[in-house]
């Protein structure tokens, strides 16, 4: 007989969402979904609004919870942007493209919420602000943010599922204090015209500062994109007329210069930190059980169940990985079955064991703490030991071949590169002649190609047609 309990999850975005469905597919009648906003979604909502401070260090700021900005578009392919029994099949404009924007990627989370019968589970506009272990039970506080109304209810399991970018984690920079110009998070960052003829220094090397880059050069003056490796040479990159790269900024002066290491200097009125964010979760009363140290969240056996507190307690999608909803899927069917005690865990003593020699496994291979979560170069090894843990098939050997390889070109090349390719290989602009696809490293091409073609043919085993690129009149049919 299945074991029936009383769930909290909290968030409706895409783990609160995987959690739910998984929940009730394991005959759990009573889950209910705490969601903040207005609407569910979580980090794929755009909000317009930004925080009164811009760099989201304010404990007493009314918190944006979203981060998107204005022009928004997936860097991964629509078929890493579904669930493995859901495909994503929202046109835009009578158009299914192969790199979605937010607003498509919010209406399939919603068609997928309404057609798995999820958004009856959902208390909108309900901020949760307690959850403590009393006795047995998990008592989850909660209130309205449309009323002053509260209420405290007991459960038997509560689901973490709040989402890892609202806190942002800023750059420490010498002499950033005296620095007299204006300082923002990519937290706060929406539309390029508040930019218009600025001298902006972007912090960052990752898929959010090139992205922005590109799109804040617009309409400011010059964009200079500081990376932290000591290899980069100051230069303009190109296609872009007013975009520099520099190594690691050295120091910010009074005068408004920022200095770089390789000794060149630039007079900037914005500095822009693409640097990421911190994991909070400020309702989670553990007595010290569950901490998070640099980024660190644990201790968590496999990034989900902290093992004295398992498996009442659990995190949904705080792992970082290139395939996220399917690993947002792997946890949540795990998590599922373990409630339901179709899947048992090792004991308490066994789990630390395992947790400990994760961190030194880390320690040796040189990643700092708050790499921890960060499963880019090792997720479909984590993801197949999930799949087997719910019996299920892992990835197929060809997509991680090919992942691999565009991983490494990430590595040597950067994601600017690696945008301006994939624009070459799949704009409408520049898709058909062979002048341009020439331009294209032959690495990147046959990797993202086959990545894709590996797609195609799933698609077609599971009868859901051929894959096309940018509508419906194919300019690219892998077959």
């Amino acid at each position: 007989m299945e074991k029936s309990l009383k769930v909290a999850v909290i968030g409706a975005g895409v783990a609160g969402l995987a959690a739910a469905r998984e929940l009730r597919r394991e005959g759990q009648q009573v889950v209910v979904v705490y969601e903040k906003s207005d609407q569910l979604g979580g980090t794929w909502v755009y909000d317009p609004r930004v925080e009164s401070d811009p760099l989201g260090l304010d404990p007493n700021r009314e918190i944006v919870h979203g981060s998107l900005y204005s022009s928004l578009c997936t860097n991964l392919p629509r078929q890493l942007m579904s669930f493995s029994d859901y495909p994503f099949e929202i046109r835009k404009n009578g158009e299914l493209r192969t790199f979605p924007d937010h607003e498509e990627v919010l209406e399939y989370l919603n068609k997928f919420a309404r057609d798995f019968g999820l958004v009856e589970l959902i208390r909108f506009n309900t901020e949760v602000v307690r959850v403590q272990r009393v006795n047995d039970q998990w008592i989850v506080g909660s209130r309205s943010t449309m009323s002053d109304f509260s209420l405290e209810e007991a459960f038997d399991a509560v689901i973490v599922c709040n989402g890892h970018h609202t806190q942002p984690r800023i750059a420490d920079i010498p002499g950033i204090k005296k620095w007299p110009g204006k300082q923002i998070h990519s937290h706060n960052y929406r539309v390029p015209e508040t930019f218009l003829d600025q001298v902006v220094v972007v912090i960052g090397d990752g898929p959010s500062a090139h992205d922005i880059s590109k799109d804040i050069a617009k309409a400011a003056k010059e964009v200079h994109l500081s990376s932290r490796s000591p290899e980069i040479k100051v230069s303009k990159l190109d296609c872009y007329g007013n975009i520099w790269k520099h190594p690691k900024i050295d120091c910010v002066c009074e005068n408004g210069e920022v200095a770089f290491q390789d000794g060149v200097s630039v007079h900037a009125d914005i500095i822009l930190h693409c640097t990421g964010y911190n994991y909070d979760f400020p309702f989670l009363e553990t007595n010290g059980i569950v901490s998070v140290d640099d980024n660190r969240v644990g201790p968590l056996y496999k990034h989900v169940f902290p093992p004295k507190l398992a498996p009442s307690l659990s995190f949904i999608g705080i792992s970082l990985t290139v395939d996220l909803f399917h690993m947002i899927e792997f946890q949540a069917k795990w998590m599922a079955r373990v409630l339901t005690s179709k899947v048992l865990l090792p004991s308490e003593n066994e789990m630390l064991i395992d947790i400990e020699q994760q961190y030194k496994r880390l320690e040796e291979a040189g990643k700092l703490k708050h790499y921890t979560h960060n499963l880019l170069y090792d997720e479909f090894e984590y993801q197949d030991w999930l799949a087997a843990q719910v019996g299920e098939p892992g990835a197929d050997e060809g997509l991680k071949q090919i992942t691999r390889t565009l991983l490494k070109f990430l590595a040597d090349n950067g994601w600017f590169r690696y945008f301006r390719a994939l624009g070459t290989l799949f704009s409408p602009r520049t898709l058909s002649p062979p002048s341009q696809q020439s331009l294209v490293p032959d690495l990147l091409k046959s990797a993202t190609l086959s990545f894709l073609r590996i797609f195609s043919h799933m698609r077609r085993a599971s009868k859901q047609g051929p894959l096309h690129f940018f509508g419906t009149t194919p300019r690219v049919h892998l077959s």
